[in-house]
């Protein structure tokens, strides 16, 4: 009970001691009258009964008033916490001021914002009611500037701001456009996550009614299938290259820390797409981590009898086949760093295996051999495996159909497709134009292959339509006037390169949709040397150029957000 309510003073102890007096001479004349002792007993007990009784009736009410008393101090002192009220009720005995209008009791703070609350004419009852909402325009955010719009930005005077322009011819714009510029520019240059992208488009795509409808769905199913695979999650549909301008960025040189001594015959990616293989006629293997920036070193390994001509990754990614103008050749298995001497072959005569392909299975190795034949290896045993015979001379090897079909390139301008399963020729036509075959290529998508000559002519054909018998290219690319020494086409097929490493800055990238070549590689006024090998990496943001000079050029192909 409140301290307050202690100090109350009873209302009826006068009036209990009047009824006592009353009692007790009550008796005093009985006692006077002359009664006998035991009647005098008899009634002083009934007497004294009914005092008891009538003092417990008043002490009960007593109790409860003195209770609803500190009640009603409390409730005056500290608010209404005994008998609330009812806000937009008229006064009655239960408000606290006695019928007074209870606005009065509150003020409103209209520093914030100088816009009402509520309706002047419901301020006294408090109501706070939908309606009561003054329908005032909403607030500018902070982060939008009303000076932009009248500030103007000359995009044409400083050749960093060029890129910006739409036009060739325009020059000013507001300060709000030049804003949303800068932010899509940047969009570009920095893309933000794939997978987040995709799960915002989803999300959005779904309404949230479904999402009421059928709550969460616990797929474990799909989970188990996720986590069973290392392949990427979230794919991203190929967006189309535009011919004309290929945008690229040169970075630092890819063995920038350690340049090789002699001209770059081989340059590959492994298949994690960090890890860059050079190779060259100094006889040393180097291995390069690439990030753009530094490319740090990984490892080096010399092979004291054999100047490489050619190195490749097997597709798994486990070994690195290495060869030169040698009988044997060696393997590198990437998991034990251990290097094995192979050869030479069993039966067979070749002073020389320096050309060869791995199978995209990573079951063989096609290399070329003396008199038109090419000798297929097992890469498990590295056993000499069967045997494929041209009519002329064989040059260079492709496979296709995830390493059940072998395309080979002659001296006589002959294409051959073989089937590995049979070790049959399908298919045998010549090249369109070619007098001596040089090189030759095939898609990621076993769709298309290109054939180089000495004359510098590519010609690009349909597989399906070149074995049904169609002779004619689908384009004669005549860009280059010497030797194609190499082709090699990116991960989706969209652009293709071709070299010659007889003469400087014979290097070409051909927009394969359109079969038109960029302009702007390689640029006037920058040398590539005398390039060798080409290589994409395997998302197509990398592509690495070996040249004469024992640099590997390291470019950045911005069309591309993955390495």
């Amino acid at each position: 009970m409140s301290l307050l309510s202690q100090n109350i003073v009873p209302k009826h102890n006068d009036k209990r001691r009047d009824e006592d007096d009353d009692v007790g001479g009550g008796i005093v004349t009985r006692e006077d009258g002359g009664k006998s002792d035991d009647e005098r007993l008899d009634f002083d007990a009934s007497a004294a009964k009914k005092r008891r009784k009538k003092e417990k009736a008043n002490a009960k009410e007593l109790k409860v008033e003195e209770v609803e008393e500190a009640k009603r101090l409390e409730d005056l002192l500290f608010g209404s916490i005994h008998s609330p009220v009812n806000f937009g009720e008229g006064g009655g005995d239960g408000d606290l001021d006695g019928g007074k209008d209870v606005a009065a009791m509150f003020a409103i703070d209209r520093r914030g914002n100088s816009a009402p609350l509520v309706y002047e004419e419901d301020a006294g009852s408090l109501d706070y009611e939908d309606d009561g909402v003054d329908d005032e325009e909403e607030r500018m955010p902070a982060w939008i500037d009303e000076e932009e719009e009248k500030a103007k930005v000359n995009i044409a005077n400083v050749s960093r701001l060029r890129k910006l322009r739409k036009e060739e011819k325009e020059s000013v714009i507001s300060g709000s456009e030049y804003v949303a510029r800068l932010r899509a520019q940047h969009v570009k240059l920095n893309p933000g996550t794939e997978w987040a992208q995709q799960a915002s488009r989803l999300r959005d795509s779904e309404g949230s009614s479904d999402e009421e409808e059928n709550g969460m769905v616990n797929d474990t199913q799909g989970l188990d299938e996720i986590l069973r695979t290392d392949k990427e999650l979230v794919v991203k549909e190929g967006a189309k290259l535009l011919p004309g301008l290929l945008e690229y960025s040169r970075l630092v040189d890819a063995n920038a820390q350690e340049p090789s001594n002699g001209p770059i015959n081989s340059v590959q990616f492994h298949r994690n797409a960090q890890l860059l293989l050079c190779t060259g006629l100094d006889r040393r293997v180097r291995f390069f981590q690439i990030d753009g920036k530094r490319n740090p070193k990984v490892q080096s390994i010399f092979l004291e009898d054999c100047p490489i001509k050619k190195a490749s990754f097997s597709p798994d990614g486990s070994q690195v086949i290495v060869s030169g103008r040698r009988k044997f050749f060696y393997t590198f298995d990437l998991l034990k760093a251990k290097v094995d001497k192979i050869g030479p072959l069993v039966g067979r005569e070749e002073k020389s295996l320096e050309y060869f392909e791995v199978s995209p299975d990573s079951s063989k190795i096609a290399f070329v051999g003396n008199e038109g034949y090419i000798l297929l290896v097992s890469l498990k045993t590295k056993e000499l495996v069967g045997t494929l015979k041209m009519n002329g001379t064989a040059r260079s090897l492709a496979f296709a159909d995830n390493g059940q079909q072998l395309l080979s390139f002659g001296g006589d301008g002959h294409v051959y497709h073989w089937d590995l399963r049979t070790m049959t020729c399908l298919h045998k036509a010549v090249d369109e134009g070619c007098v001596h075959g040089t090189a030759i290529c095939t898609s990621p998508d076993n769709s298309l292959f290109a054939a180089g000559s000495d004359s510098g002519i590519v010609n690009v054909y349909n597989r399906r339509d070149f074995l049904g018998g169609k002779r004619k290219p689908l384009k004669a690319i005549d860009n280059l006037t010497t030797k194609i020494d190499f082709l090699k086409f990116n991960n989706d097929a969209q652009i293709l390169a071709i070299c010659s490493a007889e003469k400087k800055n014979s290097l070409r990238l051909v927009h394969v949709p359109s079969f038109t070549v960029f302009s702007n590689l390689p640029l006037p006024n920058k040398s590539l040397h005398y390039p060798r090998c080409v290589d994409y990496s395997p998302g197509g943001g990398f592509m690495a150029v070996g040249n004469a000079a024992g640099k590997v050029l390291l470019y950045k192909l911005h069309h591309y957000q993955r390495a």
